[in-house]
């Protein structure tokens, strides 16, 4: 049985909640907010990766590119979940695969980067993959919560001072899809991978020069294509189980009960969706009886919810990157 990781302390999750505003500010900036050293920092950072599992890695909004996010239920037999996460999480527009359902179902993220790829996996590979006994796709029409906003927002151990003092630019406004060229997607699967990769050894592995690199980095955080999270096990945050709502909702109260959730601190996502069920969920509690609680007595009181499907997460085969080593 694995152990519990150590409990956080009022340092730690500054810290995180730090690198979730910005996660590329230097050490001694946020050691500057912070009150302590820059050295401080750095060895708290150290030990949280390896004792909380924290790593600092860019993510792509698709909906600044014009494109869409899908999620999908895979059915499939006990023998072969394991080994399809695994495929599926190798896959450069995958994210957030979890298996469920007692092991007969992977659900994941997918961000097809042309509609010629979402087709090549719904249509073809996934419906001629054995074991594989059923395909659901589901597009999310709204995000009311998710991506970067995320969970690490709502556990305020920063003060409103700290916060204004780490948050970089406001995204730019822009009705037109952002166009990315080949110097952009090197850069950004660099940072898919790491972060906080220094410029020096972006430049080396990019090509570019540093100060080519500096601008860039300024022009896709400003224009929201790129944002930096925080990533962590949850069970470092008190969150012992995981699990995946399916709600079906009046119509009527989708927006009301969609933004009822994304305030929710068990809500680590939140977004409307095709499909039967019109609302899907990711939350987190610290074990069955909170689980049980939040839905009846938080989820159960919210007017226009008509049916819950839950399914609690077994593992997590992938956030935003992939570790198999991990």
């Amino acid at each position: 049985m694995t152990a519990p990781p150590p409990p956080l302390d009022t340092l730690d999750l500054a810290l995180i909640q730090a690198l979730q505003f910005d996660g590329r500010a230097p050490f001694s900036r946020i050691g500057a907010v912070l009150g302590v050293s820059d050295q401080t920092v750095a060895r708290r950072y150290r030990r949280l990766r390896s004792t909380a599992g924290l790593r600092v890695v860019g993510a792509i909004d698709e909906s600044r590119l014009g494109l869409t996010t899908w999620i999908l239920r895979l059915g499939c037999t006990p023998d072969a979940a394991e080994q399809l996460a695994a495929a599926l999480a190798r896959r450069p527009d995958t994210a957030y695969i979890d298996l469920v359902a007692g092991g007969t179902e992977v659900m994941c993220a997918m961000r097809p980067r042309s509609r010629r790829d979402r087709d090549e996996l719904l249509l073809g590979k996934l419906r001629r993959t054995p074991r594989v006994v059923s395909v659901a796709a589901h597009c999310l029409l709204h995000l009311f919560y998710g991506g970067a906003l995320a969970r690490l927002d709502k556990i305020h151990a920063l003060t409103a001072e700290q916060q204004a003092a780490l948050r970089p630019a406001p995204v730019e406004a822009g009705s037109r899809p952002v166009t990315l060229d080949p110097d952009d997607e090197a850069l950004m699967a660099l940072l898919r991978r790491d972060g906080r990769t220094p410029l020096g050894e972006l430049r080396l592995a990019t090509g570019q020069s540093e100060s080519a690199v500096r601008r860039r980095l300024e022009r896709l955080r400003s224009s929201g294509v790129l944002y930096f999270e925080a990533q962590h096990d949850h069970a470092s945050l008190g969150q012992g189980i995981g699990a995946m709502l399916w709600l079906t909702v009046a119509p009527s109260a989708l927006a009301d009960v969609g933004e009822a959730l994304a305030s929710h601190w068990e809500v680590r996502f939140a977004a409307a969706t095709t499909g039967p069920a019109n609302l899907v969920a990711s939350v987190g509690c610290a074990d069955t009886g909170a689980f049980y609680r939040y839905l009846s007595r938080t989820v159960g009181a919210l007017p226009g919810v008509r049916t819950v499907e839950t399914a609690l997460t077994l593992r997590t085969v992938k956030q935003l990157t992939y570790e198999p080593a991990r």
